[in-house]
């Protein structure tokens, strides 16, 4: 079965983990440090936000596979996926060393666990529903 809603947003979420990547990458090969910080906030804060983004969108990508394989509803799908770019969009613009409430940060993490609670309880409805 083909998942063509969960691609679409796959392939727009791949921008922002090139955007991400390419980030740490650069500032990795300008300060000359080649794992962890080196003690450098910038450093600290790219690898944050990169790292946040490979930790949820790859298991949110999966659960959104299986909603739609399982029959999801594709309104319900498309609203996840949009939330879903704007939240990883926002989150590393407003992840910052010293401000903690940044509005966008608050943005990207609540509405990330807002996603993953819902499609988990999708799944798990849909599976329930299937037994």
């Amino acid at each position: 079965m083909i998942v063509p809603i969960t691609a679409l947003y796959a392939a727009l979420l791949v921008a922002v983990l090139v955007c991400l990547t390419t980030r740490i990458g650069l500032l990795r090969a300008k300060t000359r440090i080649s794992i962890l910080d080196g003690g450098n906030d910038r450093v600290a804060v790219e690898m944050r936000r990169h790292g946040n983004f490979a930790e949820h969108v790859p298991l949110i990508l999966v659960l959104m596979a299986i909603v739609e394989i399982n029959g999801g509803s594709p309104v319900f799908l498309h609203v996840v996926g949009i939330a879903l770019v704007i939240c990883r969009v926002a989150h590393p613009l407003g992840l910052h060393r010293d401000r903690v409430q940044a509005p966008l940060r608050l943005v990207g993490a609540v509405g990330t666990s807002l996603i993953t609670i819902a499609l988990g309880a999708m799944a798990l409805w849909q599976g329930v529903v299937a037994i």
